[in-house]
C-alpha cells in the first residue's frame, strides 16, 4: 500500500449523531444539504497526491486535509472523552469513523473525470485523523473503481457539493502527480466564480441559483489539477 502523503508544515459527519456546537453543524449540513448556506463555514488546507504506474495507470490518489482552528477546537471538545485537553487513538478512531461514514454519500469530496466523463472512485478503506499543532489532520488513500489510464485529459480535485467546507490548495505544488509519463502535461486550474457561471450559463438551472447546495454544479467552482496526455484511452 502507497504512503500517505504527508500534511504541509505551519498552516493554517451522520445526522443521527448527537454532538454539539459546530461538528453538529457540519452533520446536519452533510445529511441534508440543502439547509446549508452557499458559504464555507469549515476551512481546511488540502495536498493532493496522484500515483501513477509505470502502465499509465493511476494506482492511487493520497489525500491530507488540515483544518482551521476553530472547528478543529470544536471536535477537541466534542470527542475528548476524557477531558484531558487531548485526543488519543481511541477517540481519534471515532473522529476517523464519524467522518468516515458521513462523507460517504458525496464520494469523500473527490472530484475526478476522464475526457469530461465521472470517474467512479471505491470508498477509501479508512481514514486517518491526527491532531498537529492543534489542527485536526484528516488522511486518506483512494482508488478508481475500474483501472484509469492518462490519456487525453484527466482532472482531480476536492470540492464540497454543499459549499458548507472550503477545501483550499494554497500553492500550486500542493496538487502533485508521482510517476506523471512524459507525454503528459500538468496544471492547476482555479475557476473565477464569475467565469465559471457564465460559461455555464446555459447548463446552469433554476435550482442550482436558487438553491446551490442542492445540486452538483459546484464542482465547476473546484480546483483541480488538469493533466493532458497524449494517446487515446
Amino acid at each position: 500500500m502507497a504512503t500517505i502523503p504527508k500534511s504541509p508544515e505551519g498552516t493554517g459527519l451522520n445526522s443521527k449523531l448527537s454532538v454539539a456546537i459546530g461538528m453538529a453543524a457540519l452533520v446536519i449540513a452533510l445529511a441534508m444539504p440543502g439547509w446549508a448556506s452557499a458559504h464555507p463555514h469549515v476551512f481546511a488546507e488540502a495536498t493532493l497526491e496522484v500515483e501513477v504506474g509505470k502502465d499509465r495507470t493511476v494506482a492511487r490518489l493520497g489525500h491530507v486535509w488540515r483544518f482551521d482552528d476553530l472547528f478543529s477546537s470544536t471536535v477537541l471538545l466534542e470527542f475528548d472523552k476524557n477531558q484531558d485537553l487531548e485526543l488519543d487513538e481511541a477517540e481519534l478512531e471515532e473522529v476517523a469513523s464519524v467522518v468516515h461514514a458521513s462523507l460517504a454519500e458525496f464520494n469523500y469530496f473527490q472530484l475526478v473525470t476522464a475526457n469530461g466523463k465521472d470517474v467512479a472512485m471505491r470508498a477509501p478503506d479508512r481514514l486517518i485523523a491526527t491532531f498537529e499543532g492543534q489542527q485536526l489532520v484528516i488522511m486518506f488513500e483512494s482508488h478508481p473503481a475500474s483501472p484509469l489510464k492518462l490519456y487525453g485529459r484527466i482532472d482531480f480535485g476536492v470540492y464540497d457539493p454543499t459549499f458548507y467546507t472550503a477545501i483550499d490548495f494554497t500553492t500550486d505544488d500542493m496538487m502533485m502527480v508521482n510517476g506523471m509519463p512524459a507525454d503528459c502535461t500538468r496544471k492547476v486550474i482555479r475557476p473565477d466564480p464569475d467565469e465559471a457561471i457564465a460559461q455555464n450559463q446555459k447548463t446552469l438551472t433554476d435550482a442550482f441559483f436558487n438553491d446551490s447546495a442542492g445540486t452538483d454544479y459546484s464542482k465547476i467552482f473546484a480546483t483541480r489539477l488538469e493533466l493532458n496526455c497524449g494517446g487515446k484511452g
